[in-house]
């Protein structure tokens, strides 16, 4: 079977890798994943002749450097990174890095995308660059002192939205992270309201948009477009048109 439905048959065991964090899952499902839609892309293209045992046909390493391969890893592993670093698992992201070089040297498809997570960009410039680097620091650990804490958090978690709404795996990021923006606007509640700015007032919409019970896209926008002023961010009409569209729930 190398069509539509195979392709969704070896998504969902990625999914779930990716949601649950699971290293060993998701490195056992990954070059399944790169060869079905590596074959998908090419049969589109009028490329390859349907294999004769019905099989999708394994990558050689010619295929493995090929720039459409490596778009599809980049966007994999980088919804794992990002879902690793909404836990702070950097254990995850080290074993699936490693099994990735064994298996198919450096320059492994997706290897791009790990690079915005291990290193040092000063001057951040496209938005990958900018979700790298503050999951560099969820994965490190790297805590913004309590001043600072709910603006850097209200940044970090804009950064992974605009993110995940580019990802094949929007779903599987946008679950854990509307779990995270409620544990850390939970947190800035019990013990950060100190440091929001006009308290009297915003204190109440955190508490307002705290309190609807779902973990999605909706929550994520609402929670950004109301505590946007609390953290002294200041989104522009246009933007905020967007976000309230995206809070919307038909």
């Amino acid at each position: 079977m190398t069509d539509m439905a195979e392709l969704q048959k070896r998504k969902m065991p990625l999914n779930l890798a990716i949601v649950h964090v699971d290293p060993d899952a998701f490195i056992a499902n990954y070059m399944p994943w790169l060869e079905i839609t590596s074959y998908i892309m090419a049969q589109r293209a009028g490329e390859p002749v349907a294999p004769v045992d019905g099989k999708t046909p394994a990558l050689t390493p010619q295929q493995l450097a090929t720039g459409g391969v490596h778009n599809v890893g980049n966007d994999t592993l980088f919804a794992f990174c990002m879902t690793a670093a909404l836990k702070g698992d950097k254990a995850a992201v080290d074993k699936v890095e490693a099994a990735l070089i064994e298996a198919m040297g450096k320059e492994y498809p997706g290897n791009f995308a790990l690079w915005h997570f291990r290193s040092q960009i000063d001057a951040p410039v496209t938005l990958d660059d900018f979700v790298g680097q503050a999951g560099k620091k969820m994965l490190l650990g790297d805590i913004p002192p309590p001043p600072l804490r709910a603006k850097e958090n209200w940044s970090a978690g804009l950064r992974f939205f605009e993110k995940a709404r580019k990802s094949n795996f929007v779903s599987e990021i946008m679950y854990p992270l509307a779990l995270w923006h409620r544990a850390k606007w939970n947190e800035t509640l019990e013990k950060g309201i100190a440091f929001l700015k006009h308290i009297e007032d915003t204190v109440p919409v955190l508490r307002d948009t705290l309190a609807d019970p779902k973990n999605d896209q909706a929550f994520i926008a609402n929670i950004l477009l109301k505590n946007a002023f609390a953290v002294d961010m200041e989104l522009t009409e246009e933007y905020e048109g967007f976000l309230r569209s995206l809070a919307r729930r038909d």
